[in-house]
């Protein structure tokens, strides 16, 4: 198995990423694109100390970007939503 911090880049912070978490307790990331559900599953157990009941992943394509006349692209991505136990929860920002 890889490492838990090549598994689980960042987590994701959006408006409904937020609500998400505070109302069905979804907690949201970005993960390597080659990870399965269940390194998914065991790198959010073990770094955060807290039971998943389920994970969602999606592929993102990257979007296409332009500067002037020069056209490229951003990298594709995937995302992984994390449903946690009731009463487990994340806290990324304490205090803010």
């Amino acid at each position: 198995m890889r490492d838990i911090y090549q598994i689980i880049k960042r987590p994701l912070i959006t408006e409904k990423t937020t609500l998400h978490k505070e109302t069905l307790n979804k907690v949201t990331f970005e993960v390597d694109p080659k990870a399965n559900k269940i390194e998914i599953k065991e790198a959010v157990e073990k770094l955060f100390n807290v039971k998943v009941l389920d994970v969602h992943t999606l592929k993102m394509k990257g979007k296409k970007r332009r500067m002037g006349r020069f056209q490229g692209k951003e990298k594709d991505w995937k995302k992984a939503i994390v449903t946690l136990r009731p009463g487990d929860h994340i806290e990324f920002f304490e205090g803010v």
